[in-house]
């Protein structure tokens, strides 16, 4: 943040202005009003005769490691739970130009042992999360927490676009077999609950 606005805005509600008129000022100065909203943030709305600041959010090394570990696990399931469909259409609906079904189940022992171990250890570390955010609430506004969702958000979103892409492709080529777009599906499927998901969730965050 600027630290010309966040001296202003400390200055001003010394001086005892109401909030509502600092954001105004501010305003027709030409700052946006998401700067104005966070700086006004930094200083809690209690009677005193200065400025409390409040307690800002802040990474630990606990907090780095638990984050980064619970969306790890997030994208080993959705790629384990992915390629076992995928291996499933294959054996389904089999292409002899492409695929040889010969009873090699390596793939499917392999995606089912990742979704075994990383699932439930992602649904864990999740409830783990969940559970110091209710004890200390001011966790919600973690920024490792809050960039790794932007991320997840981007990357499935990423993920959405190609893959709508890819339907819309084969369906202008006349190439859209049973095959494909069950496979094209089942990635729309997977990257749209994710994407849903953490979007819900800011925005529940937001409510808060």
């Amino acid at each position: 943040m600027d630290n010309r606005l966040s001296s202003f805005v400390k200055d001003a509600l010394e001086r005892g202005l109401p909030r509502a008129d600092i954001a105004a000022a501010l305003s027709k100065a030409g700052w946006n009003q998401a700067d104005i909203a966070s700086a006004l943030d930094e200083y809690a709305e209690i009677d005193f005769p200065l400025p409390v600041p409040r307690r800002q959010p802040y990474g630990s090394a606990f907090e780095a490691f638990l984050y980064l570990l619970i969306f790890l696990c997030l994208f080993i399931s959705a790629f384990s739970f992915g390629g076992l469909l995928f291996e499933f259409v294959d054996r389904w609906i089999p292409d002899p130009l492409q695929y040889s079904w010969n009873n090699d189940t390596n793939a499917i022992r392999g995606f089912t042992a990742a979704l075994i171990v990383a699932f439930p250890l992602y649904l864990w570390l999740s409830t783990l999360a969940a559970r110091r955010i209710r004890r200390e609430p001011a966790r919600r506004e973690s920024r490792i927490r809050q960039w790794l969702t932007y991320v997840t958000l981007f990357i499935a979103a990423a993920v959405i676009i190609v893959d709508l892409i890819t339907l819309l492709a084969g369906l202008l080529q006349g190439d859209l077999t049973l095959r494909f777009a069950l496979k094209t599906l089942t990635v729309l499927l997977i990257a749209g609950l994710i994407f849903g998901y953490y979007l819900w969730e800011l925005g529940q965050k937001k409510k808060k």
